[in-house]
């Protein structure tokens, strides 16, 4: 229980926080509170709360769908 975590899961966390880190920072840029967000999405606050915990396992739509909102992609693959 104490031993190394994978490099899967590892990586998995890290790219689960960068890409509520990315939220974040877009909603900071445009002055959105998480209700203003929630409801320019026709999402309820609490489900904005969860993606933005790090936490959340995000679909490729919702992923399109945020990165149509700021015209900005979310995530990038190399």
């Amino acid at each position: 229980m104490l031993g190394p975590i994978p490099e899967s899961l590892q990586k998995e966390t890290d790219l689960s926080f960068a890409i509520s880190d990315r939220i974040y920072a877009l909603m900071q840029q445009r002055g959105l509170s998480k209700k203003q967000f929630a409801d320019s999405l026709g999402k309820r606050p609490c489900e904005v709360t969860k993606w933005l915990s790090g936490q959340h396992n995000f679909t490729i739509s919702t992923l399109a769908m945020l990165s149509s909102f700021f015209g900005q992609p979310i995530i990038t693959v190399s």
